[in-house]
């Protein structure tokens, strides 16, 4: 389409580390989203959009409804948007779905945009190491883990979740935001090896919290979103190219 662009954000954790402190960024997040609506074709959210969520069969978290109601703006008025669930928000079902039209994806997808080809997820859990999370993100995402949780009243289960969220650092990943050289990137060392069995033009990822353009080779690039804690840095696609800004 002329002149529409495709916008990437990731990692926004509203909720945390408490509702007050998390307003400011809302409204900075919605002003960006109210800003590209006008020329955006295509909108990838990578996960992480918020701290916690878990959807019981009625009931959703409370708050964060100009959010919700922006991006249903947007779907009305023709814009895609393609969600991707992170580690906080790996519970999401079909809420999204359903009430929003915005699908939801529980796995790295391949997209062909803009005559380019386009490897994107939120990143958790890929590459090398990162064991401990792993473990636990089998034991999470099992059926049965679900439907426990379920059993929990709504107001303990958010508070329980929303203090782990925080607390703790295999979720929270606190302990994973400095870079120490594309050697020790495993998403670029993912992105490397999965180049040889799917090759892409860009291999876009969240969760790393560190805004990142690391070239693979001379046809690929490694790019990660960074995060709207403290970054507010986000990805445009224009004529084929993408490239980071910040807002």
């Amino acid at each position: 389409m002329e002149n529409k662009k495709i916008y990437f954000a990731s990692d926004q954790h509203f909720g945390a580390p408490t509702k007050e402190l998390s307003k400011p960024r809302e409204a900075r997040f919605l002003q960006w989203l109210q800003h590209i609506e006008n020329n955006c074709e295509v909108l990838f959210l990578l996960g992480d959009l918020f701290d916690f969520w878990f959807e019981y069969k009625t009931v959703v978290p409370k708050g964060y409804v100009r959010i919700l109601g922006q991006l249903a703006r947007m779907r009305d008025n023709g814009i895609t948007i393609h969600f991707f669930v992170g580690n906080h928000d790996l519970w999401m079902q079909d809420y999204f779905t359903d009430e929003l039209h915005i699908p939801v994806y529980h796995q790295p997808q391949i997209f062909e945009l803009h005559g380019k080809k386009l490897f994107i997820g939120h990143g958790d859990g890929l590459g090398p190491g990162d064991y401990g999370y792993k473990r636990m993100k089998k034991v999470f995402v099992h059926p049965f883990s679900k439907w426990l949780y379920r059993w929990l009243h709504p107001d303990i289960g958010v508070k329980l979740a929303q203090y782990l969220s925080v607390k703790n650092k295999l979720i929270s990943g606190d302990d994973d935001v400095k870079f120490l050289g594309k050697e020790s990137e495993w998403l670029y060392l993912y992105a490397q090896r999965k180049y040889v069995q799917k090759p892409c033009d860009y291999f876009v990822f969240g969760h790393r919290h560190l805004p990142l353009e690391i070239p693979l080779n001379e046809q690929a690039t490694y790019v990660n979103l960074g995060d709207w804690v403290h970054y507010f840095t986000y990805g445009v696609m224009e004529n084929g190219v993408l490239r980071l800004e910040k807002w």
